[in-house]
């Protein structure tokens, strides 16, 4: 049912859309510059530049619709409904035709609680596409007093075939923004396991909808049921209200435009992996404009901004939600992964260190910042306590847990202590066995080392098996045979593994060294001046100059290793 589901949908909501960044028309403008800057920028969703250049080609050309078609999708960008809206109703007047343009005018009306208008206005024959359509005026019917008809039309939607659940499920909000909590939750609770019903808002507005009923016990296993037992603020919060007797209020839908609000924001889950992200940005945003406090749809626009290339404005989206909302320590997550992406490594760290002050009980936020202090800046020995913190949070860990353990145990071997790497990696293994990643690092470190390298060379297979395609797990199955020194066996996987990762420098200077001990020497310099042309880290390409010159035999002499044996002559 949900590739069905989903498919009709993307179907009915994308199938004649087309964004401004599309458009074939010239627009009456001498300012030719200008407009070539504005395209480039809304075709890299750099909406906040792509506003700055619309807006000098209105003032020449204050009516072009062309123009005032890519201004409204840009404003629509940034999350300026208001002047979208206003826009769109200049292009309007000078005769344009824009989806996107009703678009910023529904969320306009909607907002303003003008149901009659917007009702007139679908009567012209504007579309924004079937499916948001009835949705949409089925609840401007609703806002406009006539409740039966709204309901028919909700039910007229969930006749047709795959989108029984979306019809319902407003139905359903529907009949609670009216009081009808029994209704409401029949309706709930025989779609409990749908796509849509399952979503976090959906099961939400079940919740309310049965402590409105008095049935708070029964919400509380919803709760359970759907998030489990783990510190959730926002979770944790509905959970205590309703072990202390409090009836929640019911607060998804008080009224037609929330109603609206709620149809952009399930369409627009619905297509999150479907339609293209500046088309769902569109929904998310108005979503966002017309319930401010929907924390999910920012965070949703947020994660379109950072997909779309743009995380300065992902940070400026993250950063509108409040410290007392129970989504802020995910906001403020996404915020230092946007900082990073920007290269404020320091003050992602920041936000994440303030985070752990704030938040330290979620073992999310503390597996946060232990993963940027690992990965981002290389602070082994700060990260440890931070998935030290995590772990113990887990309590008993599960499989799921792996990557903790994998983790902290590679803070460990990057901080010298070889024994409690192992230690976390094998736990690692007990929680998920033949993990390929965690497989790989064991094994290679093994080998590395000149350890357990028979056990070393079946952890590295098992994850090859896993990943065949791999080329970094390929390589280490490379090295494996040429630190046993079975050489020949090495050349084929090493050359797979240099045309999986043909600019990868580790990959290459190991293909040299393989070349090097079957005797194809003049092969292996070939490839480790290639190495050097990667950017190896100074130390490694030190080493590479010296076998360059030296040659590895004396490279490995000088290092106090074993030298290399069954060498053939130089070809």
């Amino acid at each position: 049912m949900p590739f069905r589901f989903f498919h009709l949908l993307f179907g009915l909501v994308l199938g004649t859309l087309t964004l401004p960044a599309m458009a074939q028309n010239t627009p009456h403008t001498e300012d030719a510059g200008a407009y070539i800057a504005a395209r480039v920028a809304i075709s890299k969703s750099d909406y906040r530049t792509a506003t700055t250049w619309y807006d000098r080609l209105l003032e020449n050309s204050p009516e072009d619709t062309t123009i005032l078609d890519g201004a409204i999708t840009a404003n629509m960008g940034i999350g300026n409904i208001p002047k979208a809206a206003a826009l769109a109703n200049r292009l309007f007047i000078a005769k344009g035709n824009s989806q996107v343009a009703w678009l910023a005018q529904i969320a306009d009306m909607a907002q303003k609680q003008d149901y009659a208008t917007l009702i007139a206005n679908y009567k012209t024959g504007r579309s924004a596409g079937k499916l948001l359509d009835d949705l949409v005026l089925a609840w401007a019917e609703l806002g406009n007093g006539d409740i039966t008809h709204a309901l028919a039309s909700f039910e007229e939607i969930a006749q047709t075939p795959s989108l029984e659940t979306l019809g319902l499920y407003h139905k359903a909000l529907a009949l609670a923004s009216a009081g009808d909590f029994e209704s409401a939750d029949n309706i709930l609770s025989s779609h409990n396991a749908d796509p849509i019903a399952i979503m976090r808002h959906g099961v939400i507005a079940h919740v309310q909808i049965l402590s409105q009923l008095e049935r708070n016990l029964d919400a509380i296993a919803l709760l359970e049921r759907n998030f489990g037992t783990e510190p959730d603020p926002q979770i944790d919060t509905l959970r205590t209200r309703l072990k202390a007797g409090e009836v929640l209020p019911f607060d998804i839908v008080t009224k037609a435009s929330d109603g609206i609000a709620e149809v952009f924001f399930t369409l627009a889950t619905a297509l999150h992996d479907e339609a293209d992200d500046s088309f769902t940005l569109l929904y998310t945003r108005i979503t966002s404009y017309l319930r401010p406090d929907h924390s999910e749809a920012v965070l949703i626009s947020a994660s379109l901004l950072e997909a779309l290339g743009q995380p300065a404005l992902a940070e400026e989206t993250y950063a509108t939600i409040p410290p007392d909302n129970g989504a802020y320590h995910i906001a403020e997550i996404g915020r230092a992964e946007t900082l990073i992406a920007q290269g404020k490594d320091d003050a992602a760290i920041d936000v994440l260190k303030s985070l752990a002050r704030s938040h330290g009980n979620l073992v999310g936020v503390q597996t946060a910042l232990g993963d940027a202090l690992l990965r981002q800046q290389e602070r082994f020995t700060e990260a440890i306590p931070a998935y030290n913190a995590a772990i113990k949070l887990v309590g008993k860990p599960e499989r799921r847990h792996w990557s903790l353990f994998y983790a902290r145990g590679i803070s460990h071997e990057r901080s010298g202590n070889f024994k409690a790497f192992e230690t976390d990696l094998r736990q690692s293994l007990a929680l998920e066995p033949d993990q390929p990643q965690v497989l790989n690092y064991l094994g290679y470190s093994f080998i590395d080392r000149s350890e357990n390298l028979d056990e070393a060379l079946k952890m590295i297979q098992t994850a090859v098996a896993k990943e065949p395609n791999a080329g970094y797990i390929i390589d280490s199955l490379a090295w494996a045979y040429f630190r046993l020194g079975r050489y020949e066996d090495a050349v084929e996987p090493i050359e797979k593994a240099s045309l999986l990762e043909p600019v990868d420098p580790t990959v290459t200077d190991h293909l040299g060294d393989i070349y090097w001990a079957v005797g194809r020497q003049r092969e292996a310099k070939f490839q480790w001046r290639r190495a050097l042309s990667f950017n190896p880290k100074e130390k490694d390409a030190k080493r590479i100059r010296t076998k360059l010159e030296k040659g590895l035999d004396s490279v490995l002499a000088d290092e106090g290793a074993k030298p290399l044996t069954d060498l053939t002559d130089d070809n």
